[in-house]
């Protein structure tokens, strides 16, 4: 793993920095955290460069993992510019997007500004539309332990008290919480965009854990429909972070159960 600090300059925001971690080489994938923060997808990314002959970056948002977030960057749309700016500043092509929750929604954002760099993406419980009756649930209103719960197929396996955690831990993660706020708002979604959604011309891959307790498979079930070339797959015994849980089952959905509208992914 290589991680290296990149000065983008999306239109309207101003300069930002940007920690990338790499793993392996090949075909580029770009793979964006959700809440949890950049640790949350580290394990998949190392586990998919092993596997396969690809490139995996895994950029952190500014304001997670103790990193600093320009007060101008404060929305998911800006984030998606961020990283449309990184893709063009590395000169890449032929990109697959994955993201995790609002890293998701991130993805998704990226995929509506259509550049020519990204030829498809995959969607791994993601937030960010509104589906009536189906709401996501307010990570604001619940405690550490009910996150970890509505999170977790097995939360025993991943649950942390964070009481327990040194103070610097505990500094972070009360800046990934505060970072979630600014970026993603309370409703964690945005009213507009899965009538968008209808507009993409790629091919999207939209994985969802069986046992997610934050957006239900409802839910995720409305997201590929809006998509007009989007494949969907259930992933059983696994909750709302299944690149965690469940990293093989995610690996081999992107890798081994792709359609040929999905060359993208089978490289």
């Amino acid at each position: 793993m290589n991680a290296v600090t990149h000065t983008v300059e999306p239109t309207g925001i101003g300069p930002v920095e940007v920690t990338v971690a790499e793993y392996g080489s090949g075909q580029p994938f770009l793979l964006l955290h959700g809440g949890a923060g950049p640790q949350s997808v580290a394990g998949f990314a190392e586990k998919f460069a092993a596997t396969h002959e690809v490139r995996v970056l895994v950029p952190t948002h500014p304001g997670f993992g103790g990193t600093a977030r320009p007060e101008a960057l404060d929305s998911i749309a800006g984030l998606a510019a961020l990283y449309q700016g990184l893709l063009e500043q590395l000169d890449l092509a032929d990109v697959t997007v994955i993201g995790n929750s609002i890293g998701g929604w991130i993805t998704a954002e990226i995929a509506l500004l259509k550049s020519p760099r990204v030829s498809g993406i995959v969607l791994i419980d993601a937030v960010g539309i509104e589906v009536p009756g189906h709401p996501v649930a307010d990570f604001f209103a619940l405690t550490m332990q009910e996150v970890f719960a509505r999170s977790f197929h097995d939360p025993e396996k991943f649950s942390i008290d964070p009481a327990t955690l040194p103070p610097a831990a505990q500094a972070i993660a009360a800046g990934n919480r505060a970072a979630i706020a600014v970026y993603a708002g309370s409703a964690m979604a945005e009213p507009t965009l899965r009538e968008r959604l209808g507009t993409l011309e790629i091919p999207a891959l939209v994985l969802w854990g069986q046992s997610d307790g934050i957006v239900d498979v409802d839910y995720g079930r409305a997201y590929a429909a809006a998509i007009p070339m989007a494949q969907f797959q259930l992933l059983p015994a696994t909750g709302h972070s299944p690149q965690m849980e469940t990293p093989d089952q995610v690996l081999h959905a992107i890798w081994d159960s792709a359609t040929t509208d999905f060359s993208a992914f089978t490289r």
